[in-house]
């Protein structure tokens, strides 16, 4: 058995996960709103909740947004931004007195998918969490990729790929720069894409039901963000050449991005579009794809 913990910004998640992947306990609670030593606190607890519960102590893994810095040991990149420049592993570790193994919440999404769910056995897998912020992982033959600067997949903070002349310079982003793919494709600023077309605010999901009921105004905006998902996944082809995409995050719920995009993005992949085999995949674990990929960082034999 092992533990995985979902550290997200409005609510922790835990689980403990036996042989086989199946969960045989599941605790949340909210994420505090307090300083950075209540979050170490309330995961610590979790931990102990859970093991409480099975009688045993066991690994720990956990998903969390942005990344642990090779060079520093601290957290870095962060939307939850006060966990940035912050030990979260070694304070972690001295409460729960082990290792505890760490990576970004789309790392531990893809993990998840492509261990025992949606990409299953495919070699080359990309990870994506569509939702409040836009992230990626990767996985290669089943183990994740972390990379020199522990960024591998962070496709969020790259710049939308072959803009339109009214795509630039793009919207302003948290990072510091304009026009990355996260403020064209996360949940919030579909929102405001849409208010600002419109003077209707709805939420990403909302306007993708409004466009499903014949909302000619909804339709149009979703219809331009399948395409400037199909572009941003094409750079993500004709790099990484996945096996298979999982789509993760709120967005993810959007059946439409998975006829439409695979469809728009022959546009855009260096190759003959009858022969692109990418596939476009939804999770099939939903939400808990990060809090299980979390506990597949320990293996099943270190367990």
């Amino acid at each position: 058995m092992r533990i995985g913990i979902d550290l997200g910004g409005t609510k922790i998640e835990g689980i403990v996960l036996e042989r086989g992947g199946t969960i045989l306990e599941r605790l949340r609670v909210a994420t505090p709103a307090g300083p950075y030593e209540e979050t170490v606190a309330a995961i610590a607890g979790l931990v102990a909740d859970l093991e409480a519960r099975v009688g045993r102590r066991c690994p720990v893994g956990i998903a969390h947004p942005g990344a642990l810095s090779p060079a520093t040991g601290l957290i870095k990149n962060a939307n939850s931004t006060r966990l940035n420049g912050r030990p979260l592993k070694a304070d972690l570790e001295r409460l729960l007195g082990r290792e505890v193994r760490l990576a970004n919440d789309a790392n531990c999404l893809a993990l998840s998918e492509a261990t025992d769910g949606a990409a299953a056995g495919q070699p080359i897998v990309f990870g994506v969490i569509l939702g409040t912020g836009v992230g990626g992982g990767v996985v290669v033959e089943g183990k994740g990729l972390v990379g020199a600067q522990a960024i591998a997949g962070e496709w969020g903070h790259n710049a939308l790929p072959l803009p339109h002349d009214d795509e630039r310079p793009g919207p302003q982003c948290y990072c510091g720069r304009q026009g990355c793919i996260e403020t064209w494709l996360s949940g919030p600023r579909i929102a405001d894409q849409f208010a600002a077309r419109t003077g209707r605010r709805m939420q990403a999901t909302e306007i993708a039901d409004a466009a499903r009921s014949g909302d000619a105004e909804a339709e149009a905006l979703l219809e331009l963000y399948c395409d400037r998902l199909a572009r941003a996944l094409a750079g993500v082809i004709n790099i990484l050449d996945p096996h298979v995409i999982v789509l993760g995050g709120g967005l993810s719920k959007i059946g439409r991005l998975y006829e439409r995009v695979p469809k728009l993005w022959t546009r855009y992949v260096f190759s003959e579009p009858e022969s692109i085999a990418t596939q476009l995949l939804p999770p099939t674990y939903g939400d808990s794809s990060g809090v299980r990929g979390a506990a597949w960082l320990w293996s099943e034999e270190e367990s």
